[in-house]
């Protein structure tokens, strides 16, 4: 039987959830786990560069397309938390992932991914997805990064949990997905304390693939 070829462009979470099975928990602990960051603490520079970030994204939110929320916003953040580590594993934007399951041939362009690799990504572990502006509401973020998430756990053949975030304006959703079962998170406000919150879970998610990529031996 030949397979479908659904760009991840064209999936809803709903298209997710009943064509792999999966079903949404609300408190999966994996993400309970992840949302604890209570071990982690950010520098004094970083503090000081996240209260400039906060107050220019509460100025100009309203008024910032996908472009440059990428730009002056989405890739400060990124890069105060230096994923990037030795040549294992890097930052990767706007790259291909393709994956096949049975009865399909998952494939797109991710916005943003850490994953193993130099040139290409190998084995993803952590994506950022659908950069949206405020006012605009055209299609289904959460759906977009799952398809994509789903993808990645095809590709690594483990049972680890894949991790996510998508951001609609000045909200960050943080997603797990492990198994068959996945949790999103409340919404965190960029634009005001919770921004401290989005760096130090995005902070301690780069520790858990440091302690992964040990575990696997990459």
């Amino acid at each position: 039987m030949k397979k479908k070829t659904k760009s991840f462009k064209f999936w809803t979470s709903e298209d997710v959830e009943n064509t792999f099975d999966i079903k949404r928990q609300k408190n999966l602990p994996a993400l309970t786990e992840w949302l604890d960051a209570s071990g982690i603490v950010l520098s004094k520079e970083t503090l000081s560069i996240l209260d400039v970030l906060k107050d220019e994204l509460l100025e100009y939110i309203e008024y910032l397309n996908e472009e440059e929320l990428k730009v002056r916003f989405i890739g400060k953040i990124i890069n105060l938390v230096r994923f990037d580590y030795l040549g294992r594993y890097r930052t990767f934007f706007g790259r291909q992932l393709t994956a096949e399951t049975d009865e399909y041939i998952l494939s797109g362009e991710v916005d943003f991914m850490v994953a193993t690799g130099k040139m290409v990504p190998k084995q993803p572990f952590f994506f950022l997805h659908e950069y949206k502006q405020e006012l605009k509401r055209d299609n289904d973020p959460l759906g977009q990064l799952l398809i994509a998430m789903v993808a990645a756990q095809t590709r690594n053949e483990n049972d680890n949990p894949v991790f996510g975030c998508y951001v609609t304006g000045r909200l960050w959703f943080f997603v797990v997905l492990e198994g068959k079962n996945y949790s999103v998170s409340n919404g965190y406000n960029s634009s005001d304390a919770d921004l401290t919150t989005i760096v130090t879970l995005l902070t301690k998610n780069k520790k858990y693939i440091e302690e992964q990529m040990v575990k696997l031996g990459l």
